[in-house]
């Protein structure tokens, strides 16, 4: 079955930057619409951005819009999330996910401090 590993994590001040990355194996990222959602201490598990593997057509939560980028490297079999201009209300736990489907990685914490 497929592993889903996210890395990238980190404590970071408002304003600062982090690059998460979410490798997977065992499945090809070519084959499969891929996710990055979220999850901040006690509040439900939210979506922030996709990325199609068709046209690599990308869709982001309205509150991230113009902040965090999808990406992806065929070589690397590897989706990314560059996160600028993180706020304090950006932490929370980010996992990976092939889209309709139920794996899940452990995910990487993302703290932001004010």
């Amino acid at each position: 079955q497929v592993e889903l590993r996210e890395s990238g994590g980190g404590l970071v001040q408002t304003g600062g930057s982090l690059r998460l990355s979410c490798r997977l194996s065992l499945w090809r990222i070519s084959e499969y619409d891929m996710d990055w959602h979220r999850q901040a201490p006690g509040k439900a598990r939210e979506f922030v951005a996709g990325i199609k593997y068709s046209d690599n057509s990308v869709t982001y939560a309205d509150s991230v819009k113009g902040r965090f980028t999808i990406s992806k490297d065929y070589a690397q079999n590897t989706v990314y999330l560059s996160m600028d201009n993180l706020q304090p209300e950006d932490t929370g736990r980010y996992y990976c996910n092939p889209r309709w489907t139920h794996y899940w990685g452990p995910g990487t914490q993302v703290t932001v401090s004010s």
